[in-house]
């Protein structure tokens, strides 16, 4: 399924692969649900900051910064007006606590990162804000893994193939790990590339997509699994 003959690259998603992410996006959610709770349910307000997320994607792409702005917008909206300006610094405070995540490894993720250096050539291929991403990962310690790290608005086979030229490589020399189908593992297998899918616990409502097998991809529970693919 996966020939280490032809592999040289293999590239790794950052949040909810490297480290813990959604998580923590999900209590401050919760908590903002909390700051509003007297103007509306939690349910609409979980509801109305998806769409106010996804309306504001394009302009605003992924990470901590973009949702809090969101966060603001719909508890504005979401309350006709009415919440208060303490309200809203609480909720800017809730958002502003995601930028400063220590990032700690997932476990096996250092184990298996230093098994691999040596042997492949591994990239951090990930999609967000570039301050953000960049802090998380030097946080996290696993920096000095890396020779490469390219932190992209958007994860789609555009972005692949740019990635497979800058490194001067074909498909087939490279493989991705990460936990979403929809960015990490489909666009790679599209573009002719290897995948190895480890599902997270906890995934974002818009990285949702319909499960499948592909004879280029391997799904595993656990990132010391890895070891037996590479």
């Amino acid at each position: 399924m996966i020939d280490k003959n032809d592999i040289r690259v293999v590239a790794f998603d950052a949040d909810d692969t490297l480290w813990d992410n959604e998580t923590h996006f999900k209590q401050v959610e919760h908590d903002m649900c909390k700051v509003l709770e007297q103007y509306a349910p939690a349910e609409t307000v979980s509801e109305h900051l998806f769409a106010t997320e996804m309306k504001n994607m394009p302009d605003y792409g992924y990470g901590a910064i973009a949702f809090t702005l969101s966060l603001m917008e719909n508890a504005i909206k979401v309350t006709n007006g009415k919440v208060t300006g303490e309200e809203l610094l609480q909720i800017l405070e809730l958002g502003r606590s995601l930028l400063h995540l220590k990032a700690t490894p997932l476990p096996g993720v250092t184990d298996v990162l230093s098994y691999l250096s040596g042997k492949y050539h591994l990239v951090l291929f990930t999609k967000g804000e570039l301050l953000t991403q960049e802090h998380k990962l030097q946080r996290s310690g696993l920096k000095p893994f890396f020779e490469k790290t390219v932190i992209v608005s958007d994860k789609q086979e555009t972005q692949y193939r740019e990635l497979y030229h800058d490194l001067g490589i074909q498909p087939k020399q490279f493989v991705m790990v990460g936990n979403s189908l929809k960015s990490d593992i489909r666009p790679a297998l599209d573009t002719g590339a290897c995948a190895i899918y480890i599902p997270f616990d906890v995934m974002w409502q818009h990285e949702v997509t319909d499960d499948f097998e592909h004879p280029h991809m391997v799904r595993i529970e656990n990132f010391e699994e890895i070891k037996r693919y590479l």
